[in-house]
C-alpha cells in the first residue's frame, strides 16, 4: 500500500470517529424519554360549593333528597356543614362558606346588617313542637302554648333536655323560657344542656325520658327511632299547632363576595335561584308526604 493510501485511510478513520462523537449526544437527546407536562384539572370537574346549614335540614333527610338535582344541573359538589344556626352564621361571617341556609330570623337579619350577605330570602317553614315521655310527669300534654308547658315542666322539675348549642332551636327555647319568666341554669338538676344537634338531642331525651323542644321535621323523620317520645304541644301538624309563636321559618343567604372575595359568588347565587325556583319548591313541599301524610317543610319562597 502506498504512503498516500495509508494517509487517506488514517484520515477516513479520524473523520468517522469525529462524526460519532458529534452525533452521539444528538442521538441520546432524541432517544431520551419526554418529561410529561404538569397535570391540569380534568375538564368538566365539579365545582365545590360550601353550604353552612342547621342540623335539621340534614337530620330530616331533606338535603339528601334535593341536593342531587342541583349538583346534576350545575355540575357541582355541595359540601354540607350541618351545625347549629349560630355556628353556621359564624362560619359564613368568616367567609368559610359560600351560602347559608338557617332558621333564626334575628341572626339572619344581623348577618345582612353586618354586610356578610346582601339579602335574605324566605325558603320554607315548619314548626316547633314540645315532645316528652308518654308518662308525662309534668302534665304538659295537650297544653296550647310552649309557655304553659315550660312552666309546668319547671314547676314539677321534670327532666328537660336542651340543645345548648346556640342553634335556632336553642334560641327559640330560651325565648320561651324568658316568656315564662324562667331562667334555666346549670344548677337546676332537671335542666340538661348537652350541646348537641337535634337528632342527638331527641335520642338523649328518649334515653333519659325527658322533654325537649324540636322542629317537627326532624321529629317526624326520626319517629321510628323515638318510640315512647310523644308530642306534648303542637298537635299532629302545623295547622293544629295553636301556638303560632312556634312557627319556624328558614332563610337562605349567599355570602357577600365584596366582604369575602374568596367565596364562589356565581355558584352561590345559582344555588339561591335554584332553591327558590318552582321546581325545587315543589320538591321541598312533597318531601315526607308519602310517608307521614304531611310535608316535613312547607315551601314559601316569594313568587
Amino acid at each position: 500500500m502506498s504512503k498516500r493510501n495509508v494517509t487517506f485511510l488514517i484520515l477516513l478513520v479520524l473523520v468517522s470517529m469525529l462524526a460519532a462523537c458529534v452525533l452521539a449526544p444528538a442521538q441520546l437527546v432524541e432517544q431520551a424519554p419526554a418529561v410529561p407536562p404538569t397535570a391540569e384539572p380534568a375538564a368538566g370537574a365539579p365545582e365545590r360549593l360550601i353550604l353552612a346549614t342547621t342540623t335539621s335540614t340534614a337530620d330530616s333527610g331533606l338535603l339528601d333528597f334535593i341536593l342531587p338535582d342541583f349538583e346534576a344541573r350545575y355540575n357541582a359538589d355541595v359540601d354540607v356543614i350541618a351545625v347549629g344556626t349560630g355556628q353556621a352564621l359564624e362560619i359564613g361571617s368568616k367567609g368559610d362558606a359560600d351560602v347559608v341556609l338557617v332558621h333564626s330570623r334575628k341572626g339572619e337579619d344581623q348577618f345582612v346588617a353586618d354586610g356578610h350577605a346582601k339579602e335574605r330570602f324566605d325558603v320554607m317553614y315548619n314548626d316547633y313542637i314540645i315532645v316528652g315521655p308518654a308518662a308525662d310527669p309534668a302534665g304538659a300534654k295537650g297544653m296550647e302554648t310552649g309557655k304553659e308547658a315550660f312552666t309546668a315542666i319547671a314547676g314539677s322539675e321534670s327532666l328537660f333536655v336542651s340543645r345548648g348549642d346556640n342553634s335556632g332551636t336553642n334560641t327559640k327555647e330560651l325565648s320561651i323560657w324568658a316568656s315564662a319568666g324562667i331562667t334555666p341554669t346549670a344548677e337546676m338538676k332537671w335542666y340538661n344542656s348537652i350541646g348537641q344537634g337535634m337528632g342527638d338531642t331527641l335520642l338523649f331525651a328518649l334515653e333519659q325520658q325527658g322533654y325537649t323542644l324540636t322542629d317537627r321535621g326532624t321529629y317526624l323523620s326520626m319517629v321510628d327511632k323515638l318510640a315512647g317520645l310523644e308530642v306534648m304541644v303542637g298537635g299532629g301538624n302545623v295547622a293544629e299547632n295553636k301556638d303560632k309563636t312556634l312557627l319556624n321559618p328558614y332563610g337562605v343567604l349567599a355570602v357577600n363576595p365584596e366582604k369575602h372575595p374568596n367565596v364562589k359568588a356565581d355558584l352561590a347565587n345559582k344555588f339561591v335561584e335554584w332553591l327558590l325556583s318552582p321546581d325545587t319548591q315543589a320538591m321541598i313541599g312533597g318531601y315526607g308526604v308519602d310517608k307521614f301524610g304531611q310535608p316535613l317543610f312547607y315551601p314559601n319562597a316569594q313568587k
